[in-house]
């Protein structure tokens, strides 16, 4: 069975070998050329001397050869002794370049060559968000295409990130943060690092080394976004990341009492239902880039995360809301498994898009993601006991919104914490399964 195995991969490798577009033959080929016009412009110099005493010898050889031995022999052997001597010697070449390229991996060569230029051949995605939902997006969908810009919030004011904008002055580096780690090659190790929390020391207490290494690196760039593209430099970061707006704001929500509560870390604190959302100063400026990536975008995904301080607070740039509403692209929202306490209780799937319309003045996005499957009794009764519950598909309502619904099990349950989150690589595979099958995407290819 393993020979069998071992077999199917040398052939399929081969095969990877043999298809076009990873930029190898071609190379080889022009090599191979190359040698050959070399030889040809020493032998023209030198008179053909060198040529013809060659050729002199290779003839009395295979003379020598094939009156000694029948050619039904001699012809193949020397055929297979020469394709063994270019298999062995092209395979030692390219594992020694793998061993320098990609020292603790298992990966051959022919992998690490046709994953990239299979990658950066992939769609063009932009993915808006922040929080947890977009850093577990992302991680799904990095394995499909290289093409991805996140566009993240920063307005957030709370833990790490809310004292280094009070006391730096900078643009909150959380939400940022986390989507560089989940874009990196070396996720986990980069993760674990980034994710580390000081516990000691009275300036450091608190604070994730992640960022405080976005912290030095804007002091060192000079803004944000040169901070972020040294970064993702540094950190072999596979696409990119950019604030929605280098704009410092403060979100602000009416409740349905006439309360307005300003901080994105208040406004889950206070309980009851938000009517309106806003930020100040009001109608901040998007980055070129934002806006570039919305137009050039192939795919649109907003979500999952917190509806109105992680998805939401995006939307507040006119620029972005404009710019996706105008895109061709096909668009879709991921939506929350759970409800949020404080900011979506009680909320099915349609009263998620009405928010985001409200938002937008209007419709933005073509589809709907929603979860299939509902949780274990235990994982709802540790939700309930929260005052969170599964948000229900209204199938109707969502139908009257004009909106396709895509339903999918994209869930992962962690039966220690009693957690339900969305699995990257099941919402990577749905999300590009349903793009694929739109008519726009074929546009595309």
């Amino acid at each position: 069975m393993v020979n069998n195995r071992n077999g199917r991969k040398k052939v399929n490798h081969l095969y990877k070998w043999l298809s076009p577009g990873i930029l190898v033959k071609r190379w080889l080929l022009t090599s191979v050329i190359g040698i050959l016009l070399t030889v040809l412009g020493i032998a023209i110099w030198t008179k053909l001397t060198p040529i013809y005493r060659f050729l002199d010898f290779i003839i009395a050889l295979l003379n020598k050869i094939t009156n000694n031995i029948p050619s039904y022999l001699s012809g193949p052997l020397v055929l297979i002794i020469g394709l063994f001597l270019l298999y062995w010697g092209q395979t030692r070449t390219l594992g020694s370049i793998t061993e320098v390229l990609k020292p603790n991996s298992e990966e051959e060569l022919i992998e690490v060559l046709w994953n990239y230029r299979r990658l950066n051949r992939g769609t063009k995605v932009v993915a808006i968000g922040g929080g947890t939902g977009l850093s577990t997006l992302l991680r799904g969908i990095k394995d499909y295409s290289a093409n991805i810009t996140a566009i993240v919030t920063v307005a957030d004011d709370g833990g790490s990130s809310g004292r280094l904008r009070r006391e730096m002055g900078m643009l909150p580096p959380g939400d940022i943060r986390n989507c560089i780690s989940a874009l990196a090659d070396e996720e986990k190790l980069l993760t674990e690092l980034f994710q580390y929390r000081f516990t000691a020391g009275e300036g450091l207490n608190g604070h994730s080394f992640g960022n405080l290494f976005l912290t030095a690196m804007t002091d060192i760039t000079g803004d944000l976004e040169g901070a972020i593209e040294a970064s993702s430099k540094v950190l072999a970061v596979r696409g990119r990341v950019l604030p929605a707006t280098l704009s410092d704001v403060t979100l602000w929500a009416k409740f349905e009492d006439g309360r307005i509560v300003e901080g994105e870390s208040n406004i889950p604190e206070v309980g009851g239902k938000i009517v309106e959302m806003g930020c100040n100063p009001p109608n901040p400026p998007a980055t070129l880039a934002v806006i570039k990536a919305i137009k050039e975008a192939q795919y649109i995904i907003m979500g999952p995360g917190s509806l109105y301080t992680s998805i939401i607070p995006n939307l507040l740039v006119p620029e972005i809301r404009e710019a996706i509403a105008k895109s061709s692209a096909p668009k879709i929202y991921v939506c929350n498994i759970m409800t949020q306490k404080g900011e979506t209780d009680g909320y099915t799937v349609s009263d998620h898009i009405r928010a985001i319309d409200q938002a937008c003045g209007g419709k933005i996005f073509d589809a709907v993601l929603v979860q299939g499957r509902s949780p274990s009794q235990e994982v709802l009764k540790y939700y309930a006991s929260k005052r969170c519950h599964p948000v229900y598909l209204d199938r109707e309502e969502v139908v009257k919104q004009g909106r396709r619904i895509v339903q999918a099990n994209i869930m992962s349950e962690n039966q220690d914490s009693n957690y339900v989150r969305h699995d990257p690589k099941l919402l990577g595979k749905v999300l590009f399964r349903w793009y694929s099958n739109t008519p726009k995407a074929k546009l595309w290819k």
